[in-house]
């Protein structure tokens, strides 16, 4: 009852369901496209540049600036073709991630999630997905990753409305990737060693298909 009040009083920017997480599956074609086509696309900063291993700043005015951000993002992350991607990917340290993803049943996700927190499950209720995992700010490299197959993330939206956001499948695994690049991570940072290292080897040996900005 408290969660619909707030609700009511502070209408975030998409539907919600009864549960209370945001619908992101509907007209996902004119909103990503809205977005994108008010946007620039920017080169994605790869591993190694200090933006990238450091926790990102909480966003807390959500005015003109941070709109014309967001919709940068979109159109990076298409111009990347990616399905998710963080503020500090395209070299800004704020608490944001835009996503266009697809779940395991193949349904199309499309959103924004600022501040985001992992929502915590129960070891019981968790199954691991070993599937391969990529990066765009480490192009080309490879590797599998064992991630929950369903997650939870509360933040707000790109108004400052709260927002729950919830998936299964590849679309978990987006979610919880790019948390874990707002809070300083990489997936190659999970990695063994020799993983990592084989991570990076993959890196080096081929071109990005995307404008990234060099490291000095």
């Amino acid at each position: 009852m408290a969660q619909q009040d707030t609700d009511q009083q502070h209408p975030g920017v998409l539907p919600v369901d009864d549960e209370g997480f945001v619908v992101d599956t509907e007209d996902c074609e004119e909103r990503e496209a809205d977005w994108r086509g008010r946007g620039t696309s920017r080169p994605i900063t790869v591993v190694g540049n200090p933006v990238l291993h450091k926790e990102c700043e909480d966003v807390t005015d959500f005015g003109e600036e941070f709109q014309q951000l967001v919709a940068d993002m979109f159109a990076s992350q298409r111009t990347a073709e990616g399905v998710g991607l963080a503020a500090n990917q395209i070299g800004v340290s704020r608490k944001v991630f835009v996503y266009d993803c697809p779940d395991d049943e193949g349904v199309r996700h499309v959103g924004v999630v600022c501040n985001p927190k992992l929502v915590e499950l129960p070891a019981d209720s968790r199954r691991l997905d070993d599937s391969n995992e990529g990066c765009l700010s480490v192009p080309t490299a490879y590797a599998p990753l064992a991630r929950p197959d369903y997650a939870e993330v509360t933040g707000q939206d790109e108004q400052g409305n709260p927002v729950k956001v919830r998936g299964t499948g590849y679309f978990a695994r987006c979610l919880q990737h790019e948390t874990d690049h707002l809070y300083g991570y990489l997936y190659i940072d999970r990695l063994s060693k020799r993983e990592r290292k084989d991570a990076l080897r993959q890196m080096a040996e081929n071109e990005p298909r995307y404008p990234v900005v060099a490291n000095d």
